[in-house]
């Protein structure tokens, strides 16, 4: 499985380019799958729907299926989060799986820097998976890769070679 990972500070453009890259790896004829991480209390369920009254009931695990699309909503009630591994396990099998956030985790992954984020301390610094660094402002003084962060053609073709999707 070919996993490359977007990582950075809070509104440091990590959804938007991880949306971007989305696009056009699948334009490019790449299947894609993607792993966000997310807050602690964050909700996919609604109160009143009958999968989060089931969930409220204490199911550990509630499936909702369609037609269109099906969704598998595990509660942790107590157990630890899943490691990202065991999150990529479950997965089906994919070309691509672009993983937003985990900044600890070891995979390649680009750091994303924005003018307006929350801070601008780089991790690149600190953290030796980080392969290149796309942002909104000139950066100087790095020795990685530097993309515009709208540059997502340039991203995706870098993002090819490293997991070497494309020689």
């Amino acid at each position: 499985m070919n996993i490359f990972g977007i990582t950075g500070w809070k509104n440091s453009g990590k959804t938007t380019l991880t949306e971007k890259l989305v696009t056009e790896l699948v334009r490019r004829g790449w299947t894609v799958s993607t792993v966000k991480h997310a807050h602690h209390e964050f909700d996919i369920d609604k109160p009143g729907a009958d999968s989060y009254r089931h969930r409220q009931a204490g199911a550990t695990e509630v499936a909702v299926v369609s037609g269109k699309r099906w969704a598998l909503m595990h509660e942790l009630r107590g157990e630890d989060e899943p490691t990202l591994e065991t999150v990529l396990s479950r997965l089906a099998p994919c070309d691509i799986v672009l993983v937003e956030g985990y900044k600890r985790e070891v995979h390649k992954k680009i750091e994303t820097r924005r003018q307006e984020a929350k801070d601008r301390s780089p991790l690149s610094a600190n953290d030796g998976h980080i392969v290149a660094i796309a942002a909104d402002f000139a950066v100087t003084g790095e020795s990685l890769p530097v993309f515009d962060l709208d540059d997502t053609g340039g991203i995706a073709d870098f993002i090819e070679r490293m997991t070497g999707l494309k020689p």
